[in-house]
């Protein structure tokens, strides 16, 4: 049995979140159509969220 690949906008976010766990710059987001970089930005703003609450990565 295949195995199904995940969902492009879930992608984009958990990339994003990642980005911003290890303290990448929102300039850093590697797409260029509109949709997938608001996904990540949203990714990338709520990680930046947690660690600003004091969690840390790892």
């Amino acid at each position: 049995m295949k195995r199904q690949k995940r969902n492009r906008l879930t992608r984009a976010h958990s990339r994003g979140y990642h980005a911003g766990t290890i303290g990448r710059s929102s300039d850093d987001c590697p797409f260029e159509k509109l949709v997938f970089r608001e996904e990540w930005l949203c990714g990338w703003r709520e990680a930046r969220t947690v660690m600003s609450e004091g969690y840390t990565y790892g």
